[in-house]
């Protein structure tokens, strides 16, 4: 697929270095050329210079080609904007927009556009980190016997198969959090840091998974 993305700062860059190193084909447009340094020598895609809802240099960095954007500048408004011709104007079937400002994030949400507030996902992360233990409750079934809740994973479980965490801890991992997406796993999906994992169980087991997930993996081999 190709991607075009709108910014060259920090999330911009890493996420087309990993775009790319994932086979796709990208192209970053940014007002400020030096801000291509990011990107460092490795980087194969195009760098285009502009502003990303500028219908022309869309184009040039290949929009009409594009499978998904990402508007991931410093500004809300240019990110908007920029998603919203990406999608009204050419038609891209994957957009979505960085929003600083959450309580503009739901406005967005409303439009079509995805969006990721980054104040909301930073502080959910933060709270995540002060305050780790434990499972938080999403949903429960009518009975009160089933519940879909966030748990948090020992740092040992980075690295493994969302298969291994299920066997062992013997729940169903129904999504993942990952840099403010959610994603649904396979069991082949490796848990990596950061990753807020959001599973269903037994409401009775809950102190028990709590406890499986806290401890980390069993070695290999061992009991």
């Amino acid at each position: 697929m190709h991607i075009v993305i709108m910014g060259c700062g920090r999330v911009g860059s890493a996420l087309a270095q990993t775009l790319e190193q994932q086979g796709h084909t990208v192209a970053v447009i940014d007002r400020d050329p030096t801000a291509f340094r990011r990107l460092g020598p490795g980087f194969g895609g195009r760098r285009v210079t502009g502003i990303g809802f500028d219908q022309d240099t869309l184009r040039e960095a290949g929009i009409e080609d594009a499978g998904a954007f990402a508007a991931v500048s410093s500004g809300d408004n240019s990110n908007i904007i920029s998603a919203r011709v990406a999608r009204e104007m050419f038609g891209v079937e994957n957009v979505a927009a960085r929003i600083y400002d959450p309580r503009r994030a739901e406005v967005y949400q409303r439009l079509g556009i995805p969006t990721v507030a980054t104040v909301r996902w930073t502080a959910d992360q933060m709270l995540r980190r002060l305050l780790p233990s434990g499972a938080e409750p999403l949903w429960r079934d009518p009975t009160g016997g089933v519940q879909l809740a966030e748990v948090h994973a020992s740092p040992q479980w980075v690295g493994h198969k969302i298969s291994k965490l299920q066997d062992e801890t013997g729940v169903r991992v129904a999504f993942l959090t990952r840099l403010g997406e959610a994603i649904v796993p396979t069991s082949q999906t490796v848990l990596q840091e950061g990753d807020l994992v959001h599973v269903m169980m037994r409401t009775d087991d809950v102190e028990k998974v709590e406890a499986a997930f806290a401890g980390g993996p069993e070695e290999e081999g061992g009991h």
